[in-house]
């Protein structure tokens, strides 16, 4: 499936992307200061984001089709995934992990969706991989098997939320994201009852305010604009830059100083996604 958009359509489709990635990029922090389950995590941010999204959209249009269908659960899994993993190995190694997504995009694009990968694309993904060694080198070791496989299987799961939503460009893709939402709560909620119930705390309620509100919120609705206006896989690679800012909030949170091997590392992803991404822009506008 190609994608016809104007120019300009693409270009604030780029801008929306990358400032989801942002938002995206505190979700590491504020989860880990939370003193619960990742299950009532899960379910008290969805809740939140839900009725961020559902003020926004008024009048979803729920029309449940296989694409809408499969986007929201496979969005869901990528929720309680990736907290879970976020809670049993280091924040690095989830995020690390979970971005190989963008090959996963790129092979699961081309099968379902028949979208061409060019070679920024693969250039992109050597340079990425690269510029993530070095920016987690120090940290890849400390993670738990356990939270290492859930956050490759997040990661899984986010390449098919990437792929369903861009079949539905011709509509709202908001609403899978809505669904995704519900079933997270009704899950999470579902499996929190058989754990310790969760202490709740200024510190634990402002933490899940942000993520509810910014990082899921907000950033669903930059998200849905974003996903009907660039390909998958350059969505993918352009979220890429979400693991770039993890150091910033950690050092202007806990004054941790990121490392050369951070700085080399993040300004080679930088420079891989911005590559590509004007590369693929101008192959379109010409």
């Amino acid at each position: 499936m190609a994608v016809d958009t104007h120019p300009r359509d693409m270009r604030l489709g780029v801008l929306a992307m990358a400032v989801t990635a942002f938002l995206w990029s505190i979700a590491g922090l504020f989860i880990k200061v939370i003193d619960w389950n990742p299950f009532a995590i899960a379910a008290a941010r969805s809740a939140v984001s839900s009725l961020v999204i559902l003020a926004w959209l008024k009048r979803p249009h729920l029309h449940w089709s296989p694409p809408q269908v499969g986007a929201a659960l496979a969005n869901t899994a990528t929720m309680l995934l990736f907290v879970s993993a976020n809670k049993t190995t280091t924040a690095a190694n989830a995020i690390l992990l979970q971005y190989i997504g963008p090959v996963f995009t790129a092979i699961i694009g081309a099968w379902i969706l028949k979208e061409r990968t060019h070679w920024e694309h693969w250039g992109a993904f050597a340079f990425v991989a690269v510029g993530m060694v070095l920016l987690f080198m120090d940290k890849i070791g400390g993670g738990r098997l356990l939270g290492n496989v859930l956050a490759v299987l997040s990661g899984l799961a986010f390449s098919f939320c990437f792929v369903f939503l861009r079949m539905q460009k011709d509509a709202s893709p908001l609403e899978s994201l809505l669904i995704a939402h519900w079933s997270t709560v009704a899950i999470g909620l579902a499996v929190a009852l058989f754990l310790p119930a969760p202490q709740l705390t200024w510190k634990a309620a402002g933490a899940i305010a942000m993520l509810g509100l910014f990082q899921v919120g907000v950033a669903a609705i930059l998200f849905s604009y974003a996903i009907q206006r660039v390909t998958a896989v350059s969505a993918n690679l352009i979220a890429v830059i979400e693991p770039v800012f993890n150091p910033v909030w950690v050092f202007l949170v806990l004054g941790e100083r990121p490392g050369v091997n951070a700085i080399i590392g993040g300004a080679i992803i930088i420079a891989a996604v911005s590559g590509a991404s004007v590369i693929s822009a101008r192959r379109r506008t010409a």
